[in-house]
Protein backbone atom coordinates (compact mmCIF):
# COMPACT_ATOMS: atom_id res chain seq x y z
CA UNK A 1 0.00 0.00 0.00
CA UNK A 2 1.26 3.52 -0.56
CA UNK A 3 2.09 5.84 1.80
CA UNK A 4 -0.80 8.10 0.89
CA UNK A 5 -3.24 5.12 0.68
CA UNK A 6 -2.11 5.13 4.30
CA UNK A 7 -2.65 8.44 5.08
CA UNK A 8 -5.82 8.98 3.91
CA UNK A 9 -7.08 5.51 5.11
CA UNK A 10 -7.34 3.59 1.67
CA UNK A 11 -7.35 -0.43 1.86
CA UNK A 12 -6.13 -2.35 -0.75
CA UNK A 13 -8.97 -4.07 -2.60
CA UNK A 14 -8.76 -7.69 -1.47
CA UNK A 15 -12.03 -8.35 -3.91
CA UNK A 16 -9.59 -7.81 -7.13
CA UNK A 17 -8.41 -11.08 -7.39
CA UNK A 18 -12.01 -12.33 -8.25
CA UNK A 19 -13.30 -9.34 -10.56
CA UNK A 20 -12.19 -10.30 -13.76
CA UNK A 21 -13.96 -13.65 -13.33
CA UNK A 22 -16.95 -11.91 -11.71
CA UNK A 23 -17.03 -9.43 -15.22
CA UNK A 24 -16.50 -12.49 -17.09
CA UNK A 25 -19.18 -14.69 -15.31
CA UNK A 26 -21.34 -11.79 -16.07
CA UNK A 27 -20.34 -11.93 -19.58
CA UNK A 28 -20.87 -15.75 -20.24
CA UNK A 29 -24.27 -15.22 -18.73
CA UNK A 30 -25.52 -12.37 -20.82
CA UNK A 31 -24.15 -14.15 -24.02
CA UNK A 32 -27.07 -14.32 -26.79
CA UNK A 33 -27.18 -18.01 -27.03
CA UNK A 34 -28.80 -18.19 -23.90
CA UNK A 35 -31.69 -16.44 -24.77
CA UNK A 36 -32.12 -16.96 -28.44
CA UNK A 37 -31.20 -20.42 -28.88
CA UNK A 38 -32.26 -21.39 -25.20
CA UNK A 39 -35.44 -20.01 -24.46
CA UNK A 40 -34.32 -18.11 -21.10
CA UNK A 41 -36.27 -15.00 -20.84
CA UNK A 42 -34.85 -11.86 -21.17
CA UNK A 43 -36.44 -10.44 -18.48
CA UNK A 44 -34.77 -8.57 -15.83
CA UNK A 45 -35.87 -12.49 -13.72
CA UNK A 46 -34.44 -14.42 -16.41
CA UNK A 47 -30.72 -12.88 -16.35
CA UNK A 48 -30.31 -12.83 -13.04
CA UNK A 49 -31.18 -16.86 -12.95
CA UNK A 50 -28.74 -16.86 -15.54
CA UNK A 51 -26.18 -15.35 -13.36
CA UNK A 52 -26.70 -17.18 -10.79
CA UNK A 53 -26.22 -20.85 -13.06
CA UNK A 54 -22.94 -19.42 -13.92
CA UNK A 55 -21.83 -18.44 -10.87
CA UNK A 56 -22.84 -21.55 -9.24
CA UNK A 57 -20.93 -23.35 -11.92
CA UNK A 58 -17.84 -21.30 -11.48
CA UNK A 59 -18.04 -21.59 -8.08
CA UNK A 60 -18.52 -25.54 -7.97
CA UNK A 61 -15.16 -25.85 -10.17
CA UNK A 62 -13.67 -23.18 -7.46
CA UNK A 63 -14.66 -25.48 -4.32
CA UNK A 64 -12.33 -28.68 -5.66
CA UNK A 65 -9.06 -26.27 -5.81
CA UNK A 66 -7.62 -25.48 -2.62
CA UNK A 67 -5.97 -21.74 -4.02
CA UNK A 68 -9.31 -21.36 -5.45
CA UNK A 69 -11.25 -21.49 -2.42
CA UNK A 70 -10.14 -17.92 -0.87
CA UNK A 71 -11.09 -16.69 -3.94
CA UNK A 72 -14.14 -17.75 -4.67
CA UNK A 73 -15.34 -16.04 -0.91
CA UNK A 74 -14.24 -12.90 -2.93
CA UNK A 75 -16.68 -13.76 -6.45
CA UNK A 76 -19.23 -14.17 -3.94
CA UNK A 77 -18.94 -10.73 -2.22
CA UNK A 78 -18.82 -9.45 -5.63
CA UNK A 79 -22.26 -10.94 -6.61
CA UNK A 80 -23.68 -9.34 -3.28
CA UNK A 81 -22.16 -5.97 -4.09
CA UNK A 82 -23.81 -6.04 -7.53
CA UNK A 83 -27.17 -7.31 -6.84
CA UNK A 84 -27.27 -4.59 -3.43
CA UNK A 85 -26.45 -2.10 -6.81
CA UNK A 86 -28.96 -2.94 -8.24
CA UNK A 87 -31.09 -3.30 -5.97
CA UNK A 88 -30.91 -0.06 -4.97
CA UNK A 89 -30.76 1.42 -8.43
CA UNK A 90 -34.18 -0.39 -9.20
CA UNK A 91 -35.48 2.31 -6.24
CA UNK A 92 -35.30 -0.32 -3.13
CA UNK A 93 -34.61 1.64 -0.33
CA UNK A 94 -31.93 1.53 2.51
CA UNK A 95 -34.38 -0.17 5.14
CA UNK A 96 -35.39 -3.67 2.44
CA UNK A 97 -31.96 -4.13 0.56
CA UNK A 98 -31.04 -6.21 3.47
CA UNK A 99 -33.58 -8.15 3.79
CA UNK A 100 -34.22 -8.66 0.24
CA UNK A 101 -30.19 -9.93 -0.07
CA UNK A 102 -30.54 -12.35 2.45
CA UNK A 103 -33.14 -13.35 0.21
CA UNK A 104 -31.04 -13.61 -2.59
CA UNK A 105 -28.09 -15.34 -0.88
CA UNK A 106 -30.47 -17.91 0.13
CA UNK A 107 -31.62 -18.70 -3.65
CA UNK A 108 -27.99 -18.45 -4.65
CA UNK A 109 -27.47 -20.85 -2.00
CA UNK A 110 -30.37 -22.87 -2.95
CA UNK A 111 -29.28 -22.96 -6.61
CA UNK A 112 -25.67 -23.83 -5.42
CA UNK A 113 -26.97 -27.24 -4.25
CA UNK A 114 -29.40 -27.68 -7.11
CA UNK A 115 -26.89 -27.36 -10.07
CA UNK A 116 -24.63 -29.21 -8.01
CA UNK A 117 -26.58 -32.20 -8.09
CA UNK A 118 -27.85 -31.48 -11.51
CA UNK A 119 -23.78 -31.53 -13.07
CA UNK A 120 -23.44 -34.59 -10.65
CA UNK A 121 -26.13 -36.81 -11.79
CA UNK A 122 -25.64 -38.91 -14.92
CA UNK A 123 -29.06 -38.47 -15.40
CA UNK A 124 -29.29 -35.24 -17.73
CA UNK A 125 -33.04 -34.95 -16.53
CA UNK A 126 -32.00 -34.24 -12.97
CA UNK A 127 -30.12 -30.92 -14.77
CA UNK A 128 -33.10 -30.48 -16.80
CA UNK A 129 -35.27 -30.43 -13.44
CA UNK A 130 -33.07 -27.85 -11.86
CA UNK A 131 -32.55 -25.37 -15.11
CA UNK A 132 -37.10 -25.71 -14.90
CA UNK A 133 -37.11 -24.70 -11.13
CA UNK A 134 -34.94 -22.28 -11.32
CA UNK A 135 -34.33 -20.31 -14.09
CA UNK A 136 -37.12 -18.39 -16.14
CA UNK A 137 -37.75 -19.71 -19.98
CA UNK A 138 -40.35 -18.62 -22.71
CA UNK A 139 -43.29 -20.86 -22.43
CA UNK A 140 -42.92 -24.25 -23.73
CA UNK A 141 -39.19 -24.29 -23.78
CA UNK A 142 -37.90 -27.01 -22.96
CA UNK A 143 -35.41 -26.98 -19.97
CA UNK A 144 -32.39 -29.71 -20.98
CA UNK A 145 -31.50 -26.97 -23.35
CA UNK A 146 -30.41 -24.74 -20.87
CA UNK A 147 -29.53 -27.56 -19.03
CA UNK A 148 -27.05 -29.38 -22.16
CA UNK A 149 -25.39 -26.11 -22.43
CA UNK A 150 -24.82 -25.33 -18.73
CA UNK A 151 -23.03 -28.80 -18.75
CA UNK A 152 -21.08 -28.54 -21.26
CA UNK A 153 -19.42 -25.22 -20.14
CA UNK A 154 -19.38 -26.97 -17.11
CA UNK A 155 -17.43 -29.73 -18.40
CA UNK A 156 -15.36 -27.10 -20.43
CA UNK A 157 -14.74 -25.61 -16.84
CA UNK A 158 -13.60 -28.88 -15.43
CA UNK A 159 -10.54 -28.76 -17.64
CA UNK A 160 -9.10 -24.95 -16.97
CA UNK A 161 -6.66 -25.02 -14.58
CA UNK A 162 -7.11 -23.13 -11.14
CA UNK A 163 -4.52 -20.55 -12.60
CA UNK A 164 -6.47 -20.16 -15.60
CA UNK A 165 -10.00 -19.70 -13.83
CA UNK A 166 -8.80 -16.70 -11.59
CA UNK A 167 -7.49 -15.18 -14.65
CA UNK A 168 -10.98 -15.58 -16.33
CA UNK A 169 -9.94 -17.25 -19.03
CA UNK A 170 -13.31 -19.42 -19.36
CA UNK A 171 -15.93 -19.98 -21.28
CA UNK A 172 -15.63 -19.66 -25.30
Amino acid sequence: MSFLGKLFGRKDDDRAVARPLWHRTVEIAREKEWYRDCGVADTVAGRFDMITLILAIVLIRMERDAELIEPSVRLTELFVDDMDGQLRESGVGDLVVGKRMGKLMSVLGGRLGAYREGLKSSDEAVMAEAVARNVSLHESTDPLLVARRARAFATGLDLVPAYRVLDAEIGK
